[in-house]
């Protein structure tokens, strides 16, 4: 007998998304082009019609996870009896069917966002936007209609799961970390369709280019936690005591955050000189493609990473989507780049309608300088990632291309990174006298110099360390440096105590004050990894109860081991009491995490974290009758700052994203769109 049950509403919603998807993107694409108000109306109702049906279908998918369906797919693969309810709750995206799922649930509420944010402002761009958003949900939505399809029904039905993957388990960041992740990689698509918008219209405006920006700056925030994230669950969980090791999938998250930043630069430009149209949208659609490739990374199989799914169908079908949005915005740029570029006065050669004259003493020098290092970092990631790929494929060669590789490249392009960040916020819009640039600049880099020399006899004598916090702190300095000025010149022309000045010009420079403190957690995470890598003593041992190791000035005393059982997991613990200074610090305990579908143990790290330094432990191996273990102890100095530093570059990105009331104002009569 046929019944209808969560299989077949969950199978329901998503058929709606596909063809909500797909007149959404006709009826808006044509909307766009015959300028129709009644056109846009549809699009915006067929966009919210697969928001909500996505939603939906996700909303439905956590249901059947914790109601334990197993006659959904889905919940037969990742779901357990015995898995905790929090757990269960995350596993929506622990294996690859959610995924996509999830995805296509965030992609609902961008969608849906942006039809009722933007509304009818704008409606030369919006309707093109819209179109172009909805074509790419169709591919998702079919995706999960397809061969992704988490809602096929499962006969006979089973009687309990083997629950989720096991690392989603092990640590609470690995519940936090990928939805940032798909917030910060699906929201890309918005300002991506906003960017062909303004092809399609033959116009990028500064009333175009301000939203753009904020649309950009949301998924760009959320983006760059999730590299944090991602990094300090590496820290915590995977025992080997470091947060980035190069690993293709962790580079396919770095390299859209690079050509993101890079765009975010390039596009103050665009809004202040009118230049660099091309280049700016060229970037623009660069990140985009580059959150397909990291998802093609993840979920094709092509590596053996610990953040990537098993082989699959939906990898072919990926790489050729790619291989469509990237013919199709050539296409569009080659086709209607002139139009963009015809705002420069008539006379001036190709690069100049482009870029611009550009002052060796100005800020345009230093973003165009600053785009360039971001765009050859991008590409030395590129080609360390997909190198043995291409390999593998021509002749079968397995190759590896490791953390050396790396960074040889990342180091001075890093370095020059930092040093572009000091020199671009201390320079105007335009040109500077050369003696007022020499003041500026470089009187702050002798203290950063001497404070780089003093650290030479803690690090061994490296004079990259050195080198590194030199060029941090003067970064730093000239940063700090840009908040103080104007609260100085209102001290001195308003005659109004530090904190009135200090308050009024943050507020009418919001967005200028948001880039600086983002650059002041960017060069804070710099100075992070320089001195946990410089800095860090490390020791592996083998102990028994009784015995004692001693690194940084911390004591480590193992007492004994111990199994613990809980429902969904077997723990063998290592308890060690920690002492410093003479003090007794408490008992850390590293352990060894067993899950029914892990042959091999997951570690879980015990890390007593400090403003200045982490003291680490990690449990490499337990005797079987528990009579010693092997630890790795480490003292790790400044890795806090990494965390701190990203989101103190989130805060500023948010603040930045917060327009001001002059700016509105200013961008209200381009609000109310062409007449339809």
């Amino acid at each position: 007998m046929n019944t209808f049950g969560i299989p077949e509403l969950g199978r329901f919603f998503v058929l709606a998304s596909v063809a909500f998807a797909s007149m959404g993107a006709v009826t808006g694409l044509a909307a766009g082009a015959r300028r129709s108000l009644q056109g846009w109306r549809w699009a915006k109702s067929l966009a919210l019609g697969f928001a909500g049906s996505m939603i939906a279908a996700n909303l439905l998918m956590i249901w059947a996870l914790i109601s334990h369906d197993f006659s959904v797919l889905y919940v037969a693969k990742v779901g357990s009896l015995s898995t905790p309810l929090y757990f269960t709750i995350v596993s929506l995206w622990a294996s690859l069917d959610g995924s996509i799922l999830f995805w296509g649930g965030i992609l609902g509420v961008y969608v849906g966002a942006f039809a009722l944010i933007e509304g009818d402002r704008r409606r030369e761009y919006t309707p093109w936007a819209l179109g172009v958003l909805l074509a790419v949900c169709v591919f998702f939505a079919m995706l999960v209609a397809s061969v992704a399809d988490p809602f096929a029904r499962v006969t006979p039905i089973p009687p309990d799961g083997p629950g989720p993957n096991p690392l989603l388990q092990n640590h609470w960041l690995m519940a936090v970390h990928p939805p940032f992740l798909y917030l910060g990689f699906v929201g890309m698509v918005v300002p991506f369709a906003m960017g062909c918008a303004s092809l399609l219209a033959g116009r990028l405006e500064s009333g175009w280019l301000a939203p753009l920006r904020r649309w950009f700056l949301v998924p760009y925030a959320f983006l760059t936690v999730a590299i944090m994230l991602g990094g300090w669950w590496s820290y915590e969980v995977l025992g080997w005591g470091g947060y980035w090791a190069w690993d293709p999938v962790e580079n396919a998250s770095f390299m859209p955050w690079l050509t993101g930043t890079a765009f975010l630069h390039s596009v103050m430009v665009t809004q202040r000189r009118k230049r660099l149209k091309t280049w700016t949208l060229l970037l623009l659609f660069a990140t985009f493609l580059l959150t397909l490739f990291g998802t093609f990374l993840t979920r094709s199989g092509v590596f053996n990473s610990v953040h990537s799914f098993t082989q699959s169908d939906i990898g072919p079908i990926f790489l050729g989507f790619i291989a469509v949005v990237f013919t199709a915005t050539s296409v569009l740029v080659a086709v209607r780049e002139s139009v963009l570029e015809s705002e420069a006065p008539a006379g001036e050669d190709w690069l100049t309608r482009r870029v611009g004259k550009v002052h060796p003493l100005s800020r345009e020098l230093y973003i165009l300088a600053q785009n360039l290092t971001f765009t050859v970092f991008t590409m030395v990631v590129l080609l360390g990632t997909v190198f043995p790929l291409v390999m593998e494929a021509w002749d079968g060669t397995r190759l590896s291309v490791g953390q050396p590789f790396f960074d040889r490249f990342a180091l001075p392009l890093g370095l020059m990174i930092v040093v572009l960040m000091g020199l671009g916020p201390a320079l105007p819009w335009g040109r500077m006298k050369q003696s007022t640039a020499t003041r500026r600049v470089l009187m702050p880099f002798i203290p950063a110099a001497l404070l780089g020399a003093a650290t030479l006899p803690f690090t061994e004598f490296s004079l990259i360390t050195a080198q590194a916090i030199t060029l941090c702190t003067w970064a730093l300095w000239l940063n700090l440096a840009e908040y103080a000025t104007p609260v100085r010149q209102r001290m001195t022309s308003q005659n109004e105590p530090v904190f009135t000045a200090a308050t009024r010009a943050f507020l009418r420079a919001r967005r200028r004050f948001g880039g600086h403190i983002a650059h002041t957690g960017i060069i804070v995470v710099v100075l992070g990894i320089t001195a946990s890598k410089g800095f860090q003593e490390t020791s592996e041992v083998t102990l028994t109860p009784g015995q004692a190791v001693e690194v940084g000035g911390y004591e480590a005393v193992f007492t004994g081991a111990e199994e613990v059982m809980q429902d969904h997991r077997k723990s063998l613990v290592a308890n060690v009491v920690v002492r410093h200074n003479g003090a007794d610090l408490g008992v850390l305990q590293p352990a060894l995490n067993y899950y029914p579908r892990q042959r091999e143990p997951i570690p879980a790290p015990d890390v007593r974290a400090g403003f200045t330094h982490d003291y680490y432990l990690s449990l490499m191996a337990v005797a079987p009758d528990n009579s010693w273990v092997s630890l790795k102890v480490m003292r790790t100095p400044f890795v806090t700052w990494i965390w701190l530093g990203t989101l103190i570059t989130a805060f500023g990105t948010l603040i930045a994203l917060w327009p001001t009331r002059a700016r509105a104002r200013a961008t209200a009569p381009s609000a109310q769109g062409a007449p339809a």
